[in-house]
This record gives C-alpha cells, structure tokens and sequence, in this order.
C-alpha cells in the first residue's frame, strides 16, 4: 500500500502541476478578456466628473470647457459635480475615494494636490498614492486685482503705498484656506514684507463676489475667474503672474518684471482619476483629452482666459505635481504657513 501510495502521489505531482498551471493560464485569459471588453465597450454609461470647486471659479470654467467637448469625443455625457469646500480637498477626497471602474474622474489644481497637502497633513487623501494622474490640461496665469472704488490704486507703487500705510487693515480674499490664492498672498507680503489680512472663501466665485461688492478689498486669483470682473471695469488688476504679459492685459506687468519672481508662478490645471484605475480607461480620456486641447476652437477659448493649453503624459503630469508638492512644501516649512491662516 505504502508503494502504491508513493506512486500515486508520484503520479498525481505532474497533474495537480498541470491543473495549477490550467488555472492561471485561465486566470490570464479572463483578466485578458476584462481587458480586451473593457477597450471594446469602455465608456459604455455617463462618466461622473468631479470638479473640486464651486461654479464661477477657474477650475469650473477650465473644466466645464473640457467638459462640454470631451463629451462628444468620448461617446458619453461627462456629468459635471461640483464639490467645493476645504480649498479643493472635498471634492479631491470623493475622486479619491469613487470606485476606481473609469467612471468617476476629476480636476486636480495646485491647491488640491500642492499647496492643501502641504499646509495639511491630516488631508484624508494622499495627493500622489491615491490618484491615477491623466494629463494637465492647462497652464493659468495668476493675478493681483482690486475693487477700483474700495482700493483707488492703479499700479503697483500705489498699492503698496497703500497697503504700508495700513498695515493690517486691508484684506484679501482667496478661494479658500491653503489654496493657491492663499500661498500667493503669503508669499507677496513675504516678499514685499507688508501685512495684508487673509479672508478665505469656499471658492474663488464667492471670494470675487465679494471683492466685486466692495466687502473686501483685493483678491489673489486665478486670471479666467477674475478676467471678466476686470474686462468689465469691476477689478483693477495690478500685476499678474506669467511668464510674460498677456495678449488679453497688455498693460499690465508681471511679478517678476515688478521684482517680485516667488510670486510669479503660474497655477495648472489637469484630469486625473482614483488610483487603480484601468488603464484602458485611463488611455482612452488620455486620448479624448488630447483631442479636445488640439481642437482649434478650444485652443482659442483657452488663450483668451490667458490660458495655456498643455497635454502632457500621465507620467509628465505625475512628475509635474511631485515637483510642484516638494516647492509648496518647502514653502510652507520656510514661512510657517498654517492651514487656519
């Protein structure tokens, strides 16, 4: 018996080698399958499209315009959600945490995956392990603007004349607290060693409405929000943040050109999904995006918000923003940036 025994498990090593190997082979071939299906069919249902701010800011307006023709590329309405609060972390934390299946995706900013995980280290999202980065849609130049009534200055020596001469007593709005807004304004009075009093908003709609009323005084912002406001005579901008004057505000200087080169940074703006996320899903808003930024109309609408149309790799705009996180980091270390600031 003993012998038998031996030659049957001799015998069976061969066969359950052979079924474990049926079995992954198997395993492969479905995984294959879900993969080959899902290029086939994906999307086959509207994408859900998270964008992390209210209406009316430079993340709704860049968004919305991808938005609206991503839709028709792609074969499915893409449903805009916006969820503002928390300078962009509530809505980034509801990417983050949506089923990774390619329909849910979203709008990361400076301040959603920089300047908030760098102020805040109880984010309940990790900006770079929980997200699957798509491609950075767009470059936005930054501006300096203020109620014309509310602050009378018109260039740059005025209004720091102004601001010297009450120290504290003037404010600025911003989207929200540790947004970009925010580490503008902190890093134009470190520059300027003025004190100007820091007002956040639960996005840069709201934070404009009230400078435009003439309840607060300036605004640090992105240019597409406030471009209209100051196209209409409602702010005056002072200064921007680009790499050179703009077509659409020919008059007026940059940061840099003012001696000002830390707050001259530009803001971007990008798609990205929940970590895990497949690939094919992720390749095919890739594509659609890449579409949608060489349509010539878009291009056009893009440039005259002041923006830049961008369209880089997954793997560009991931190394994009952990180079913009190490900067804001750092930042905030050197400045003793809180988050309640």
């Amino acid at each position: 018996m003993k012998a038998i025994s031996m030659d049957g498990q001799m015998s069976a090593k061969p066969a359950e080698r052979r079924a474990a190997g049926l079995r992954v082979l198997a395993a492969v071939l479905m995984l294959t399958a879900g993969s080959v299906a899902l290029a086939q069919s994906y999307p086959n249902k509207p994408i859900r499209y998270i964008i992390p701010f209210p209406p009316g800011g430079t993340t709704d307006i860049v968004g919305r315009l991808v938005a609206d023709q991503m839709s028709r590329v792609i074969g499915q309405p893409l449903v805009v959600e916006n969820r503002g609060g928390g300078g962009g972390a509530i809505g980034a934390e509801a990417i983050a945490k949506a089923a990774p299946d390619g329909y849910t995706i979203g709008m990361a900013t400076v301040s959603t995956h920089a300047v908030n995980p760098a102020c805040n280290p109880q984010l309940p999202y990790d900006a770079m392990k929980d997200f699957q980065m798509i491609t950075n849609l767009a470059a936005v130049p930054n501006v300096l603007a203020v109620n014309p009534q509310r602050l009378p200055v018109k260039d740059m020596p005025e209004f720091l004349k102004a601001v010297r001469e009450r120290p504290g007593k003037l404010s600025y709005a911003t989207s929200g607290a540790c947004g970009i807004g925010h580490m503008m304004g902190e890093l134009f009075k470190a520059t300027t060693n003025t004190y100007i009093l820091h007002i956040p908003y639960r996005g840069a709609g709201p934070a404009l409405n009230d400078v435009v009323g003439g309840q607060v005084e300036m605004i640090f912002d992105n240019l597409p929000s406030s471009l209209p406001f100051i196209q209409a005579g409602r702010l005056r901008p002072i200064a921007v943040a680009a790499p050179k004057r703009l077509d659409v505000l020919p008059n007026v200087p940059t940061f840099a050109e003012l001696k000002m080169v830390p707050v001259n940074d530009q803001a971007w703006y990008g798609l990205i999904a929940p970590a895990r996320t497949p690939d094919e899903a992720v390749r095919k808003v890739y594509e659609a995006a890449l579409k949608v930024l060489a349509d010539p109309g878009v291009r056009s609408k893009l440039k005259e918000q002041g923006a830049e149309p961008v369209g880089n790799t997954p793997a560009e705009y991931r190394a994009q923003i952990t180079t913009e996180l190490a900067k804001m980091q750092d930042l905030v270390k050197r400045q003793g940036i809180k988050l309640e600031q």
